[in-house]
């Protein structure tokens, strides 16, 4: 899943006319970055959630048969948040399967990860129902120098020294989201701590590039670099 239904305050004005997922940086969207991410990691079968200007992102992306994915819609009248918005679109990312784990990535960061990392966590956390989500860990930005969680051991802790940023990148249970109501509008970061307390939540650090898109300056960053990168290849 694909989680693009934010309105992008802090980047406006550039986000008055068009939805954040679909601005540009080296000559694509950051949304389009994380469809071919996906795509080359075996992840066909996207769901991407939506509401400020949502036509406009299904108007761009289609069905996502040029990115080599198949991609299904998950609208909301209002902002759901984002556990709210990840159990409003279980029924499409769960289908028959509703004990299988899947990934959720967010439409307004750029990372370089390779996703197929991931596969082995999915698989063994298909098999471990006491494992609720699994998290990426990157180095902690300017902008948000304190972090958010502890890694140790492959274990998330919310206290302890050297803390890290949640990336934006989650592997989660469908179980996490089972309290909530489709409709509910409802963050996810209770939903995790809750599940940290609880010992179920692992994680892993990724050293390489990730930047959290959130501001005209960052975006601005991030176009000079790609422009530079795809000139000296």
């Amino acid at each position: 899943m694909i989680l693009a239904a934010g309105r992008g305050e802090r980047m406006r004005s550039l986000t008055d006319a068009v939805p954040k997922p679909l601005l540009k940086a080296g000559g694509a969207s950051l949304i389009e970055y994380q469809l071919r991410n996906l795509a080359r990691a075996g992840f066909t079968d996207i769901v991407i959630n939506h509401a400020y200007l949502g036509a406009m992102i299904e108007n761009a992306l289609g069905t996502g048969e040029c990115y080599g994915v198949n991609i299904q819609y998950s609208p909301e009248r209002v902002v759901l948040e984002t556990a709210g918005g990840i159990a409003n679109a279980l029924p499409l990312l769960t289908g028959q399967f509703s004990n299988q784990p899947f990934l959720v990535v967010n439409a307004d960061i750029y990372c370089e990860m390779d996703y197929v990392s991931l596969l082995p966590v999915m698989s063994a956390m298909q098999s471990d129902s006491a494992q609720l989500a699994h998290l990426v860990l990157v180095d902690n930005p300017l902008h948000h120098a304190a972090g958010d969680f502890t890694l140790r051991q492959n274990q998330i802790l919310l206290t302890g020294n050297n803390r890290l940023t949640f990336s934006g990148i989650g592997i989660y249970r469908p179980q996490l989201f089972c309290a909530i109501k489709p409709g509910m509008a409802v963050k996810l970061a209770p939903l995790l701590r809750q599940a940290i307390e609880q010992g179920k939540v692992s994680g892993e650090y990724f050293s390489g590039h990730w930047i959290d898109v959130g501001t005209p300056e960052r975006l601005e960053a991030l176009d000079k670099q790609l422009k530079s990168q795809a000139r000296i290849e």
